[in-house]
């Protein structure tokens, strides 16, 4: 009669199986990691480079708004004109 137990115990072909896994792991493993890492870096330099594009339209929004104030001011001191000189005076007397 054929006996049901394995003449060996443990795993058949166990440490070869193990050697192929991390050959496998190696194989596959690094190069995945590499590329995941690469589509990662690339995707936040796409979102840096969008937020720097967002960052320059709203520097030259400030800039027209900055020189619309300018105006602004020198329309008021055009208007205050005499007081403004009379304010320096009385600093320089002081």
């Amino acid at each position: 009669m054929v006996s049901l137990v394995p003449a060996f115990g443990g795993i058949p072909v166990g440490p070869e199986l193990l050697i192929i896994l991390i050959v496998a792991a190696l194989l596959f493993g690094v190069p995945l990691v590499l590329v995941a890492g690469a589509v990662v870096y690339l995707a936040t330099r796409a979102e840096d480079e969008t937020a720097d594009a967002e960052t320059a339209d709203s520097e030259t929004a400030d800039d027209d708004r900055i020189a619309e104030l300018e105006t602004e001011v020198k329309r008021l001191r055009e208007q205050v004109g005499d007081e403004s000189d009379e304010l320096k005076e009385e600093e320089e007397s002081s």
